[in-house]
């Protein structure tokens, strides 16, 4: 119920607001943008008209459209964006992260991100242009340039004053990440050490040397698994010569999570992680179509086993009403292992090497499993058909393709892991081909070699 009358207190902010712009009441809009998350606004923007999109631009400052940009998707990024000129995006550029602004401009038109990135100063123009260098899905295009790094020798009266001065400023300010005199990174240490310690210490002796990092090509899926490992709040990204260049926070790493949940989620179903519900019918057929097409092939392959036991099938009909138990029950059964070997990839937890130890038991898994299904189920079509060897075979196929279901489903994700290719990438729809076309085959020739005692 909370959940419910707070979302709706959101609607009715949103409608006020929908209401002063259309007045063009700045005061009016400011009293309820004060009411509102930055995130619940985006949200609401992106049912609104055009006009009413430019109109907000216009009447709202710039600390509130930061906030807005660095709150909103990327559909309502580009569409802020296109209603701003260079001048006022460079004002609201000023007042966000490093990290944020790169994120925008790479998914700005090329003339208009070089425009921008022109008119940035000297200073900016470098950092901005040295983060734009590396691949979205890296550490390096994850990274931010807002955070606090000093001098291992400052005694921790000078590092206090250091850390007022340039924390207004920063991303990060719970972790102060220490340099030795050649700018390299040789520790971190915490506001809270700092804040309690002696005035006269130095702060490389208050630091901790154990310190995880990463290089700016590392992968991003890669990183938020030394995040989560480690219990890390930030993770410093550094060079060849261990140079600090930059560090990722959690809420970036919470961002990454989620990207590739939802990409293995969509890729499990043969679906590609560009496709959103705003896709055109063009773009979702052209994503779409390939899978379906290796789905196709496979359920020809099952047509195939089922149309070479055409004369098997024709004297004992019952087995078309129940062969299909065997292939839906080992598809799922598949995809329960498939499940755990997948996430266990995703989360680091299985290496190839040493992995055949785990594809024996999640065979064992299938079999016990198919052993437990196929006696219910060969007594339920005993009883229905009035005849024990339908039961019996529906045992066997029963237990032979549940078997192989684990197996598959272990096997599958990791061949694709050798490959260097995604184990999520639509493991699901090589799987139903193997359940399906084995399962068909193994029952129905079962069914064949047993047909005198069927008929």
């Amino acid at each position: 119920m909370g959940v419910e009358m707070e979302r709706s207190q959101e609607e009715l902010l949103a409608e006020r607001m929908v209401r002063a712009l259309a007045r063009g009441d700045v005061a009016e809009l400011n009293a309820v943008y004060e009411h509102m998350h930055p995130i619940d606004l985006a949200e609401a923007m992106e049912e609104w008209e055009e006009e009413q999109q430019a109109q907000f631009c216009s009447l709202s400052d710039d600390e509130k459209l930061a906030e807005l940009f660095e709150a909103a998707d990327e559909k309502l990024q580009m569409e802020l964006a296109g209603y701003l000129d260079n001048n006022r995006m460079l004002t609201i550029f000023a007042r966000m992260q490093k990290d944020d602004i790169v994120d925008i401009l790479g998914n700005l038109r090329i003339n208009r991100r070089k425009q921008l990135v022109d008119l940035m100063r000297a200073g900016e123009r470098r950092i901005i242009t040295e983060l734009l260098g590396y691949e979205e899905d890296t550490a390096g295009g994850l990274m931010t340039t807002a955070y606090i790094a000093l001098n291992g020798r400052l005694t921790i009266e000078d590092a206090i004053r250091k850390i007022k001065e340039i924390g207004p400023k920063t991303e990060l300010i719970e972790t102060i990440f220490v340099l030795n005199h050649q700018k390299q990174l040789v520790g971190t240490a915490d506001l809270r050490d700092i804040l309690i310690a002696n005035d006269q210490d130095t702060l490389e002796s208050i630091s901790n040397d154990q310190v995880i990092w990463v290089e700016p090509e590392t992968d991003q899926e890669e990183v938020s698994l030394l995040v989560s490992k480690y219990d890390l709040n930030a993770i410093p990204v550094v060079n060849k010569r261990r140079v600090l260049l930059g560090i990722i926070t959690v809420d970036d790493i919470i961002d990454v999570i989620m990207e590739e949940h939802t990409e293995d989620m969509l890729q499990l179903a043969g679906v590609s992680k560009e496709e959103t519900i705003d896709s055109t019918v063009l773009e979702s057929v052209r994503r779409r179509l390939p899978w379906l097409c290796v789905n196709l092939i496979t359920a020809f392959l099952g047509s195939f086993a089922i149309k070479s036991f055409e004369t098997v099938i024709a004297q004992v009909v019952a087995l078309s009403a129940t062969m299909t138990i065997v292939t839906g029950l080992s598809g799922n059964s598949g995809n329960q292992t498939l499940s755990v070997i997948i996430r266990s990839l995703a989360l680091g937890e299985l290496e190839l090497k040493g992995s055949w130890k785990l594809i024996l038991k999640q065979a064992m898994v299938g079999l016990v499993d198919g052993v437990c299904m196929g006696i219910g189920t060969g007594l339920i079509v005993s009883v229905i058909y009035q005849n024990f060897y339908l039961g019996l075979i529906i045992f066997g196929a029963m237990v032979c393709n549940m078997m192989i279901a684990g197996l598959s489903g272990a096997l599958i994700p990791l061949v694709l892991k050798a490959l260097k290719q995604d184990p999520a990438l639509a493991s699901s729809i090589f799987l139903t081909g193997v359940t399906d076309v084995l399962g068909f085959f193994i029952f129905l020739s079962l069914a064949a070699l047993f047909l005198p005692l069927l008929m």
